[in-house]
């Protein structure tokens, strides 16, 4: 390799190195959607709940309160699986990208300290559905009508146990997306600079920018004497 083409593979690849390191960013959109799903569930049933209870918040109908909240931890599940399958990726990258004055102060700070305790909402998110799909292992032997009816009834126990995990990601969730997304801006205008930094240097290694002198201008023809006459 020659000497002239080495800053060029140098300056291709730190550019291309910053982007591989942010590869946690593409699952921000998901991320954030999922935390809005579990807020619209919880929503949607504390806006009908009361309506089905009496004054003393007793249910009026047992079975159909018991059917909304199935609904409710079904969705709200839904959702914090997106938060198991994409967020422990995102929270390794971010815990990366921050550094110190990040946590003490700043616009992350807060949302910082509100991860906290997402690692064990996760682990225990996961925890569950790894139970889950070992009894749904168990029953595949099983007839299915019996594996039907099993099956629904674990799902709506998985849900409503990982009901607890999803509300708690509801709010930890945003925080997440919220320090994601700036640590991927602030790390792009880190990148366009790093960039802009090859170029120049780029541009000054190229070969018309090595002390190379300039042209001399033009000489105009009235600087010249006029040469001699031919004497007769």
């Amino acid at each position: 390799m020659s000497a002239s083409s080495t800053p060029t593979a140098s300056g291709d690849n730190q550019p291309s190195e910053a982007t591989d390191s942010l590869a946690w960013q593409r699952h921000l959109p998901a991320l954030a959607s999922a935390a809005a799903g579990i807020n619209e569930a919880s929503d949607a049933w504390d806006t009908v709940s009361d309506s089905l209870c009496d004054a003393d918040g007793w249910p009026l109908d047992d079975e159909v309160y018991a059917d909304g909240k199935v609904r409710r931890d079904a969705e709200a599940w839904k959702h914090a699986e997106v938060f198991l399958d994409r967020g422990p990726e995102v929270l390794a990258g971010v815990r990366a990208a921050a550094d110190d004055p990040d946590y003490a102060e700043g616009p992350i700070s807060d949302d910082l300290r509100r991860l906290r305790g997402i690692d064990t909402t996760l682990a225990r998110a996961g925890r569950l559905r790894h139970e889950w799909d070992q009894m749904m292992a168990l029953m595949e032997g099983s007839q299915p009508g019996s594996l039907q009816l099993y099956q629904e009834r674990a799902e709506e126990h998985r849900n409503s146990e990982g009901w607890h995990y999803a509300h708690e990601l509801s709010y930890q969730g945003p925080a997440l997306v919220h320090v994601g997304e700036h640590l991927a801006d602030r790390a792009d205008v880190e990148r366009q600079t790093l960039t802009e930094r090859v170029r120049v240097a780029l541009t000054r290694s190229a070969p018309s920018a090595r002390g190379v002198p300039p042209a001399s201008p033009p000489v105009s023809p009235s600087s010249h004497p006029p040469a001699p006459g031919r004497t007769r």
